[in-house]
């Protein structure tokens, strides 16, 4: 039985899932994950207790108390453990690019960005009518466009992938698809959504 028939098959009480998601990474099949869950456990038995992967925490990631303390003397402080996350410039770098992303969002909204002004902006960089966006269909110009709507949208906009199919009346694996179309046909093409005549 694959493991997700057995997952599906089984009832709310029984369902804990991080085992499952455990056996997952061993096989597809219950009966051989768990066969080689056993024997990658019995491997690493005589390994014994490692303090590689014990105790200590992030006092102990950072070189001990007197580390720590000198740190905090210093107002020095650490945006993550890096056992987790990775070290303080790292996790700063990622904040930065979520805040920077964030910004973006905001200010197209300040500037009266919405989905219509996406509408409006496509179909004029590809020389359609903004209800020709909505059309039903597969014609490769509606697809170019519906692409490239998807894509500012989702990427720019930050709205929600399951809120954008339910307008265009797509799935949301179409959705996903047509935010990954758009963005190579914005790089292709250069297209921008705010320009010189837009702003």
């Amino acid at each position: 039985m694959s493991l997700f028939l057995y997952i599906s098959n089984l009832q709310c009480e029984e369902c804990t899932l991080f085992p499952l998601i455990v056996l997952c990474l061993f096989d597809t099949k219950v009966s051989v994950a768990r066969r080689r869950y056993r024997s990658y456990v019995k491997k690493g038995i005589p390994d014994g207790k490692r303090t590689d992967l014990t105790g200590g925490g992030l006092i102990r990631s950072i070189g001990g108390w007197s580390e720590a303390k000198s740190m905090r003397r210093a107002g020095v402080y650490q945006k993550g453990d890096e056992r987790i996350l990775g070290d303080g410039d790292f996790v700063n770098t990622v904040l930065k690019a979520a805040q920077d992303k964030l910004d973006k969002k905001y200010s197209l909204q300040a500037m009266g960005f919405d989905l219509d002004k996406v509408v409006r902006r496509v179909s004029h960089l590809l020389g359609l009518e903004a209800k020709d966006l909505w059309i039903k269909g597969k014609y490769p110009h509606i697809v170019q466009a519906r692409s490239l709507l998807c894509y500012w949208a989702v990427r720019e906009l930050g709205m929600r992938m399951s809120e954008l199919s339910r307008k265009l009346k797509l799935s949301e694996p179409a959705v996903s698809l047509s935010v990954k179309r758009g963005e190579k046909i914005a790089k292709e093409h250069q297209y921008l959504l705010i320009d010189d005549t837009n702003l």
